[in-house]
């Protein structure tokens, strides 16, 4: 019995479509690259119920003649490879030849085209991989597209969609990244007959970037610009003000194509030095140009990914760029005098540049483990213990010959815990006005204030929360945030449970919202980068309304952006303040990102430290 096989075609359609077709998204990207290679100067996309039941692309480009269009649904046809040069220095953004038969073997497909030279155009119609009809239609110069009912005869890969909002929040995603390296063409976008974006031809990048990202981040783009024989670059980043919490908002081109590309993305993080915090994540879009045989584009069935030749050297040139572009920024903004010195801007988020110093291993022993924040019946104990002992000082834990503190014995633990208090601390003032410095008996004790009182926060938040409507504060003007499609979708749906922490928004239109109200404890800032985060972190974890963990993330968030900072001068009373709040948490040691919010070193450690003892 012969146990190897040819596949028939229609089985290996489908199977090639599994590769090219991940999800509707990915019928749109292949479209869409598709008008663009045929120079389409307007490309329309409408799509139906997330591109479940409809997406149809329509083009001005050149269109095809009737021989053309019936190789184009053959597998492996192209006009764009015709030798072994070619595939070594691609120019156009398909080249495979397998995109059409692939997507039309798992969808009702309709193809209409005409070149401009031509009477009449062609119309093909496929159902599941199979030529339906084949018919002279008149038809505007390009081409039109249509792919309805997509995965209706795979059930298993049409099981695997996601809701409307995501697959056409993933829609919008791969319409704006093209359109923001094409501002040339127009794009337009429409979902169940409503449009969702019109992206204009522009003259130039950086008015698409604006148009993309929001104009509010117009004044935070610093240029990048690098050009050789290897290399030509342009494009933007933002300030490390503008940071986000998630990758979604960078933007890489090599050649015009769309890529995901980790040595750029490394280079770019390596530019930014120590002015990113981690976890952080800049906001940027890079163009690249780089000789076509210098760049594999075909590592990677989605074209998703690319190969340099000369990968160090790329990488050593876009880390400098962005360098240069980031401290030039910062010069012509606050002045070469302030040297690295944080402006009155960066203020607002310079904790996350700061270099927060975490025990090494060798530091370890020296680090002491803070009680729990006590009950009422142990301040009631406290308080006797005191009177008792007639010793306010902050006493330390038993500690072995070497100065490591040693655990505590239960029996003595209610003696102990009122002598371990914070705020039983001797303030001796501020370090780099982001940390303060303690004495405790013969231990030295470091804060870092924001981590501190970003923990302070996150539990009066939550408890308020579970208690009642926290207290809100409205605003004298309120406060307009304009959204991507998908971010909007996101809040709109995250509304209820943000009014239940105290945070007041309203639909404004289109993808605006206004701000109404915002938690008294977050004071008077801005919150527009507070909402922005809140709205990609949902989207990254991927958001239900009433879901637990998304309802932390955002007390975590606002608790962040709540917090004083790094670079902010505390007087002796605003310092004793947050110790006594640091008291009252249940985990006064870490904030809520698992930070240590202390560290601690004993007397002997800095005797060693200086040869006084060995």
């Amino acid at each position: 019995m012969q146990r190897i096989k040819i596949l028939p075609e229609l089985i290996s359609n489908k199977i090639a479509a599994g590769e090219v077709v991940e999800r509707p998204a990915s019928v749109v990207k292949e479209l869409v690259e598709n008008a663009l290679d045929a120079s389409g100067q307007r490309i329309m996309i409408e799509v139906e119920k997330g591109g479940r039941s409809l997406i149809r692309v329509s083009d001005s480009g050149v269109g095809m003649r009737h021989d053309d269009a019936l190789l184009a649904i053959e597998r492996y046809a192209t006009s764009k490879i015709y030798d072994d040069a070619d595939l070594f220095a691609i120019r156009t953004l398909g080249f495979r030849g397998e995109a059409l038969p692939s997507i039309a073997s798992v969808s009702r497909f309709e193809l209409i085209t005409r070149p401009a030279g031509s009477d009449t155009g062609t119309r093909i119609m496929i159902k599941g991989g199979k030529i339906q009809k084949v018919s002279a239609v008149g038809a505007p110069p390009g081409t039109m597209v249509t792919v309805a009912q997509l995965f209706y005869n795979t059930p298993a890969r049409r099981k695997f969609l996601k809701t409307v909002n995501t697959e056409i929040g993933h829609i919008v995603e791969t319409v704006a990244s093209m359109a923001l390296g094409w501002p040339g063409v127009q794009f337009r976008l429409r979902h169940n007959g409503r449009e969702v974006k019109n992206w204009p031809q522009v003259a130039d990048h950086q008015e698409r970037a604006a148009d993309v990202f929001g104009h509010g981040l117009r004044d935070s783009l610093a240029p990048v610009s690098a050009n050789d024989s290897l290399l030509n670059l342009h494009g933007w980043v933002a300030m490390p003000g503008a940071a986000r919490s998630t990758s979604r908002k960078i933007y890489l081109y090599v050649n015009g194509r769309s890529v995901r590309d980790r040595v750029i993305q490394h280079a770019l993080f390596q530019g930014y030095g120590g002015r990113l915090m981690k976890g952080q994540f800049p906001i940027a879009v890079l163009f690249l140009k780089v000789p076509y045989d210098r760049v594999d584009v075909n590592v990677h069935p989605t074209k998703n990914e690319v190969r340099f030749a000369d990968q160090r050297l790329i990488h050593d040139r876009i880390r400098d760029a962005v360098g240069i572009a980031l401290t030039q920024a910062d010069k012509s903004k606050w002045g070469a005098s302030n040297g690295n010195r944080a402006g009155p801007a960066d203020q607002g988020i310079s904790e996350r540049t700061a270099d927060y110093h975490r025990p090494t291993a060798a530091d370890t022993s020296n680090v002491w483990q803070a009680p729990r924040a006590h009950d009422l019946s142990r301040r009631i104990a406290d308080r006797q213990n005191k009177r008792v002992s007639g010793d306010s000082n902050l006493d330390h834990a038993p500690q072995t010959a070497d100065g490591v503190a040693t655990p505590v014995q239960p029996s003595h633990q209610a003696r102990l815990w009122s002598r371990q208090r914070f705020a039983d601390l001797k303030i001796i003032g501020q370090f780099s006005e982001t940390f303060l410095l303690c004495e405790a008996g013969q231990d030295l004790i470091v804060i870092d204030q924001h981590a501190a009182h970003e923990r302070i926060m996150y539990e009066q938040l939550q408890r308020r929360a579970q208690r009642s409507r926290p207290a809100t504060q409205g605003l004298l003007v309120p406060e307009t945030i304009e959204l991507g499609f998908r971010e909007a979708q996101i809040l709109e749906a995250m509304l209820p449970d943000l009014e239940r922490l105290g945070l007041v928004i309203e639909p404004f239109g289109g993808n605006t919202f206004v701000v109404k109200a915002v938690p008294v404890l977050l004071g008077q800032g801005s919150v527009e980068p507070l909402v922005n985060e809140i709205v990609e972190k949902m989207a990254a974890i991927g958001f239900a309304p009433g879901l637990e963990k998304a309802f932390d993330e955002c007390l975590h968030l606002m608790a962040c952006h709540g917090a004083i900072r790094a670079n902010q001068s505390l007087n002796q009373a605003e310092i004793k303040r947050l110790l006594v709040q640091l008291d009252a948490c249940e985990q006064p040691s870490n904030c809520p990102h698992g930070r240590p919010t202390w560290i601690k070193w004993n007397r002997k450690f800095f005797e060693k430290a200086f040869g006084r003892i060995k």
